[in-house]
């Protein structure tokens, strides 16, 4: 039904372009009543660097007073078929491509561009390419360039532009008239079909759209699951790196895709979540780093922090290698299906950079070749070089209203087309400078996504640092609205369960919610995202398996990735046959998730961490679309009666009870320490009581310490007694026990490096 839906709707070029280049020479165009228009005709590979030394002149037109339209005849120096076109000045209004009462409006903004020319693939026409050169007399309103084309199809449509303007480095302009550019605002990106497809690496990319399409069928009892903050649990997975590896059991055609990451929704329920933090999903050159020789270049980008487009999905997350409009409609049927399963849907944004690199190596695909200056800061003090505050190469210019329009109309689309649920900011800092990359007090784009009516029902993260040193976590401008990753939190938890001396109190804080840092204004605890383990860095399993970093197979020589992961190898570095590290190790694990469960806040994990994934010390493995990567099925059955059992029980019992999910910050009434010599710096062991309405109270305790702690327990409430539910020194299935073990006494011996939860019950 689904397949046959989407054939229906797409109807799309079966044939991958990978490029173009003219075999015609163009003769300058004449202005009047009727205008020429050149086509090109593809053949072979594009070459990398299409540019200017092609020779080509634009063309302009103007109409005659009151004329309704224009009609473009061909002249060529071949003989071709004479195509007709009609075309109109077009309109401003809106951006990108759209359908209006005469034909197909195309509106792009640049302030300093002098030429703009449109291009055109029909399908039809026997891949010959049209180009049509706007006249800023007719066809300009203030910034934005803008053409109606009478009688395209409606569908099966590529298009670029040309722009061309100053050449004045130092100004900041970086045009090149030979540079086929994406339009910022279309909606589809049409390039190599296959993802990670070697023999096509050099694909151009094009816009393309879909007006044939009937609406998206989100169905008669569709429902947002609009979930609170304080009762998320957070999934933080990779679409493709869910279900692309054999052991997914799945048919070639559907790993890595959205459709394939549907197949597998049962497992999310299972595990009990009810939010997945998709990483990026934006369009994006998976293949970029092998454009050029360099010591990357034998990658494949798989986690997406490269944007080219803000507003179209993943082509080659489709299925079947389906193109750009069958992953538009897969993707709605995936969130479709995790809301009806009651998950949330969160995306991973990146807005502070985008594919286009640096100066020094620069990818031009959009922005740059449109209107550098104004999309990216630039510093004017330096050459008028790039700056540099996303590790990247280069930073969007977040504050300029230009680019803030595009990013708030970007965002506003993914929740009205695409219904998601929230966004995940990637280091969000970015968006907190200005034009020039100081600091701003009150950034404008942070406030009006705060404000915004379309957001109002989101969710939105700030990671709440960049690459330039402005670290925000606790002090990121939030109008109530934002919360934040935080980041503090992980390092405090890492270095008290591994046994860091003088952690216990920043340990409790951490537990308790952060208040040191959110109980501020109007904030909750759930404005801290907790999380022990993130997509970069080391995995959970890794982080209680090396001491350091392992990542020569980036081919950078150990030089990228974190080197402060506060981690420890339990007594070896790497892999070992050693039973009693391997049983630290699982016991340090189940540590780190109880600590994330009973933390107010709202927890975060990354996928994979449920069975132990490892990438063998790798903490930087955006680069590798393989089993360093790839979620393995067949390990998490091996694991299903162990640490995934703990893991989905342990979630369970933290969203069965409330005392862990408070709108407010606990206080005395809510919690008793149980602590006298908080000044102690060898301490390593933490215990406290929650107090529930109904009597139910937890007893929670941590023994970080490499010896046996006798942990005096509390009285139990009246008519109550105490229930064993948890303790991680014990092997599967007695490490948690969902109805819970009678027969708790006055004294608990707590093994080394152990948790246990204690319940009050009749």
């Amino acid at each position: 039904m689904m397949t046959s839906h989407f054939t229906l709707c797409s109807n799309t070029l079966l044939s991958l372009i990978p490029g173009l280049r003219p075999n015609i020479r163009l003769k300058s165009g004449e202005r009047g009543s009727s205008v020429k228009s050149y086509q090109h005709r593809f053949f072979g590979e594009v070459r990398q660097g299409l540019s200017g030394s092609h020779e080509l002149s634009s063309f302009t037109y103007a109409p005659r007073a009151g004329e309704q339209s224009i009609l473009i005849e061909e002249e060529a120096s071949q003989v071709l078929e004479k195509p007709s076109m009609k075309v109109l000045p077009g309109q401003a209004h809106p951006l990108g491509v759209s359908e209006v009462e005469n034909g197909t409006n195309f509106a792009i903004f640049s302030h300093s561009a002098t030429a703009v020319t449109l291009c055109l693939l029909l399908h039809e026409r026997d891949q010959e390419m049209i180009e049509l050169s706007l006249d800023p007399e007719v066809n300009k309103t203030g910034d934005r360039w803008h053409i109606c084309v009478q009688d395209l199809p409606r569908s099966n449509v590529l298009y670029v532009y040309r722009v061309n303007g100053p050449e004045d480095w130092h100004q900041g302009h970086r045009f090149n008239y030979g540079n086929l550019l994406l339009d910022p605002y279309a909606k589809l990106i049409e390039g190599r079909r296959v993802f990670g497809d070697a023999s096509n690496k050099m694909s151009n990319f094009f816009g393309t759209y879909d007006f044939d399409c009937l609406p998206f069928d989100w169905g008669e009892n569709y429902k947002l699951p609009n979930i609170h903050e304080k009762d998320l649990v957070i999934y933080e997975m990779n679409v493709r790196a869910f279900t692309a590896d054999e052991s997914s059991a799945m048919d070639p055609n559907i790993r890595g895709s959205y459709l394939g990451l549907i197949e597998k929704i049962p497992h999310l329920v299972e595990l009990g979540v009810n939010a997945v933090e998709l990483l990026p999903v934006f369009e994006f050159d998976e293949m970029e780093l092998q454009r050029r020789p360099n010591q990357r270049d034998h990658m494949i980008n798989t986690w997406g922090y490269s944007t080219t487009n803000f507003f179209a999905p993943m082509s080659r997350y489709a299925s079947y290698g389906g193109g750009p409009i069958n992953a538009s409609l897969e993707f709605k049927e995936m969130v479709k299906a995790l809301h009806s399963a009651g998950i949330e849907v969160i995306l991973d944004v990146v807005y502070n950079h985008t594919n286009e690199a640096d100066d020094e190596n620069p990818y031009t695909t959009s922005f740059r070749g449109i209107d550098n200056k104004v999309y990216y800061m630039v510093d004017f003090n330096s050459n008028a070089k790039l700056l540099n505050f996303s590790g990247c190469g280069n930073t969007l210019n977040c504050n300029h209203p230009v680019v803030m329009e595009l990013i708030l109309d970007s965002l506003r689309h993914w929740v009205t087309e695409y219904h998601v649920d929230g966004f995940r900011f990637d280091l969000a800092s970015v968006l907190c400078r200005g034009t020039d990359g100081s600091p701003l007090n009150s950034p404008p784009l942070i406030r009006e996504i705060a404000k915004d009516e379309i957001l109002s029902r989101c969710k939105i993260i700030a990671e709440p640092w960049d690459c330039g040193g402005l670290y925000l976590v606790g002090k990121f401008p939030n109008w109530d609205r934002w919360a934040e990753w935080n980041g503090i939190y992980r390092d405090d938890i890492r270095r008290f369960i591994k046994g860091d001396t003088s952690m216990k109190g920043s340990f409790a804080t951490r537990i308790a919610g952060s208040a040191d840092l959110y109980q501020v204004n109007k904030r909750k605890p759930c404005h801290g995202i907790n999380f022990v383990i993130a997509h970069d860095g080391f995995t959970l399993y890794d982080l209680v398996s090396y001491n350091f970093k392992h990542n020569d197979a980036n081919g950078e020589g150990g030089n990228d990735g974190c080197n402060d992961n506060f981690s420890w190898n339990c007594g070896f570095e790497g892999e070992t046959s050693d039973k009693d590290i391997k049983a630290l190790r699982l016991r340090q694990m189940k540590n780190f998730h109880v600590a994330l469960m009973v933390s107010q806040g709202t927890p975060m994990m990354l996928m994979g961490d449920e069975y132990g994934h490892t990438r063998y010390g790798n903490n930087n493995s955006y680069g590798h679309d393989n089993a360093l990567n790839h979620f393995q099925w067949g390990q998490l059955e091996d694991k299903k009666n162990n640490i995934f059992r703990f893991f989905s029980e342990m979630i369970k019992f933290r969203r069965s009870h409330n005392v862990f999910t408070t709108e407010n910050f606990i206080g005395k009434n809510e919690v008793t320490w149980h602590e006298d010599n908080w000044e102690n710096t060898e301490s390593k062991f933490l215990a406290f009581t929650l107090h529930e309405e109904n009597g139910g109270d937890l007893y929670v305790a941590f023994n970080a310490h490499d010896y046996f702690v006798k942990a005096a327990i509390p009285s139990p409430p009246q008519t109550r007694q105490w229930f064993r539910m948890v303790d991680t020194n014990l092997e599967s299935p007695s490490d948690l026990v969902p109805e819970g073990v009678p027969g708790v006494k006055e004294m608990y011996n707590m093994a080394p490096y152990s948790s246990i939860i204690l319940q009050a019950k009749p």
